[in-house]
């Protein structure tokens, strides 16, 4: 009689417990706790932010000087700084919102015009123009007495220049656009050397 009672009662049981019920509920329920996790936020430092935590420049700033063609406020130091965001969910202590800034590195310009220097050294460098638009006076009198040391001077300034390995006298960079032929020039000194590969 009593496994007669528990065998209705399952059977009462199998009726009510519908598996794609069940499987609704646990998505349902899933889906409220992920909702719920995400609306914290964290306050932290985001000058210590690691990369992916942040975009850097701001998607919505122009950041870009029209003029200069390098990020505003850029300082002889050749850093300039600009407004990041950082990652949904982090607030920065800095600014109390979610945007912060930082130093990005640049290139000082001084106002010497690139396509203006190469024009110069071209047409007038036999002459010494190119020389005293940098900032080099005592080059540019000795081109303009030789006639550029007969053209041959006038032809290695040609090259020098558009290799960008002679600059303006006080060590700024020339000005030219942001995405255009700007060049780095790689050095070794005693801060720089090739770290040895070891055959693993």
């Amino acid at each position: 009689m009593s496994s007669c009672i528990v065998f209705k009662i399952q059977q009462k049981c199998r009726h009510y417990f519908n598996p794609q019920l069940f499987s609704v509920f646990f998505l349902l329920s899933l889906l409220i706790l992920h909702s719920n996790a995400a609306d914290y936020t964290y306050e932290i430092d985001c000058n210590n932010l690691r990369m992916g935590q942040y975009i850097c420049p701001h998607p919505d700033y122009d950041f870009i000087d029209q003029k200069t063609q390098q990020p505003k406020g850029c300082t002889k130091e050749n850093k300039a700084k600009v407004l990041c965001l950082a990652a949904d969910g982090l607030i920065c202590t800095e600014t109390r919102n979610n945007t912060f800034k930082k130093d990005i590195p640049c290139k000082w310009t001084n106002g010497y015009s690139f396509e203006t220097t190469l024009l110069l050294s071209i047409f007038l460098g036999m002459f010494g123009a190119d020389r005293f638009y940098l900032g080099y006076p005592a080059l540019g009198l000795l081109k303009l007495s030789t006639l550029g040391f007969l053209f041959l001077g006038q032809f290695a300034d040609v090259i020098l220049i558009a290799t960008q390995i002679v600059g303006p006298a006080d060590g700024s960079h020339y000005i030219m656009p942001y995405y255009g032929a700007g060049i780095n020039i790689v050095t070794s000194n005693n801060f720089t050397y090739r770290v040895p590969q070891y055959d693993s």
